[in-house]
């Protein structure tokens, strides 16, 4: 996951501990790979994010490609239905523009929008400065090819444990 933005600490920080602080984002972009064989990983990972913001007065932007959101599955989700605002048919090549159109209102607590290809560093930038300007957030969902997954040589550090062996 690629997240580039600011998180507004000092409203978190001089929150009392009792109580449950509101999330205030003056601006968050993030890229969110996903296999599509595997939905309820990212419902997992992004929807207590979306249930919380779902408290603000904003609207929630769904920017899909084809598919069209189920109310049952948004009221089934913990998603205020009322403030769910959902746009389908966007050809990939408008989505990144409606994003940065709809993050820089400021209407928006998150705006959601699917693209096919990974953004360049001026379409983050782009990004990242309309969802500071509406101090939103932006999720960039990107499908990841299960079969580049198979062939790819990751690199990283091998942790072994005892505990598991």
């Amino acid at each position: 996951m690629y997240t580039s933005g600011y998180a507004n600490r000092n409203a978190m920080a001089s929150a009392p501990a009792a109580s449950h602080p509101q999330f205030n984002a003056t601006g968050l972009i993030s890229e969110v790979l996903y296999r599509e064989d595997q939905p309820m990983m990212t419902q997992l990972l992004l929807l207590p994010l979306l249930q919380q913001l779902g408290q603000q007065e904003r609207w929630q932007l769904w920017l899909t490609p084809q598919q069209k959101l189920s109310r049952q599955w948004v009221q089934a989700s913990g998603l205020p239905l009322s403030k769910v605002m959902q746009v389908n048919q966007m050809s990939p090549d408008t989505t990144l523009e409606s994003m940065v159109r709809a993050l820089r209102t400021g209407n928006y607590s998150v705006v959601i929008g699917w693209v096919t290809e990974a953004l360049t560093e001026e379409e983050h930038l782009q990004l990242a400065n309309a969802a500071e300007e509406g101090s939103a957030i932006g999720f960039i969902m990107r499908p990841v090819r299960t079969t580049s997954l198979a062939s790819r040589q990751f690199s990283g550090l091998k942790i072994h444990s005892n505990l598991y062996h």
